[in-house]
């Protein structure tokens, strides 16, 4: 399967090189899940080399409003609802997968389990030190988004005691998901939070809270990835690569990742 799937992506860039090819495409969007979509996109192709479709490094739910809203992309993903004249511009969305907005760890904190009071004093800085919640004796790093990111939004309307949380000065903003997560990954004593993937376990220790695992369905917060689209620009092929995620191999691979596929 993996060697198949390997000359799926290889016959894709070739596809996509080619001068005068329409069909193949590029998912512009949201950092949320984008390692999920990456891999249903190289299913997809699998079964239709015809049209090769790429999933870029995240520009945001911001950057694909702007970019299917100017016609530069027929689809994009968001994790997060349109707003009211983003749907005037003839935007609309298809929901696909659930993702739990994570907390993670660099493995010397020493923790793998914290309470929403204790993240909620360790990103207002009241907290300052793992060992003080029975981690390791090391100073803690925190790795914040920016406040339009759709993770925070979700912990602010979602998460005990993040409403109104007022984030330390002493942290560092990441711009991108994956720059969180690998801020995470080479920082000793580092702090983060993003959206949940079986893949984030790697390099990084992904805290239960309040003992609750991101995977559970009694987990606080989540985000739902949507694609989204313009119904006077979406072609034949991108409308197939939607009607594919909400397919069964599709949703069996999501939950294989850590997702909880939206169902039809």
């Amino acid at each position: 399967m993996k060697r198949r799937f390997s000359g799926a992506v290889a016959s894709a860039a070739l596809l996509w090189c080619s001068p005068g090819l329409a069909a193949g495409f590029a998912v512009v969007g949201t950092g949320d899940g984008m390692e999920m979509l990456s891999a249903v996109s190289v299913l997809f192709s699998s079964e239709r080399p015809d049209v090769p479709v790429s999933v870029p490094p995240s520009v945001g739910s911001g950057g694909a409003v702007a970019a299917v809203g100017a016609d530069r992309n027929v689809l994009g993903r968001v994790a997060r609802p349109l707003k009211p004249a983003e749907k005037e511009q003839g935007l609309d969305t298809t929901p696909i997968v659930r993702i739990s907005s994570a907390f993670f760890v660099h493995p010397s904190a020493g923790v793998k389990a914290l309470t929403t009071k204790q993240l909620a004093d360790i990103y207002s800085g009241k907290i300052d030190s793992w060992k003080e919640v029975g981690g390791a004796d090391l100073k803690i790093k925190v790795v914040r988004r920016e406040e339009a990111d759709s993770t925070l939004g979700e912990l602010r309307a979602t998460m005990p005691g993040w409403k109104d949380l007022a984030i330390t000065s002493r942290s560092k903003m990441a711009m991108t998901t994956q720059e969180a997560i690998d801020s995470v990954r080479q920082v000793e004593g580092a702090i983060g939070f993003g959206p949940y993937s079986k893949a984030l376990e790697q390099g990084t220790t992904v805290v239960t809270v309040d003992g609750r695992h991101p995977s559970s369905p009694r987990y606080y917060s989540a985000v739902t990835l949507a694609l989204l689209h313009k119904a006077a620009t979406l072609t034949p092929e991108a409308k197939s690569f939607i009607a594919f995620t909400r397919s069964a191999k599709a949703q069996s691979l999501f939950r294989q990742m850590g997702g909880v596929p939206v169902g039809k």
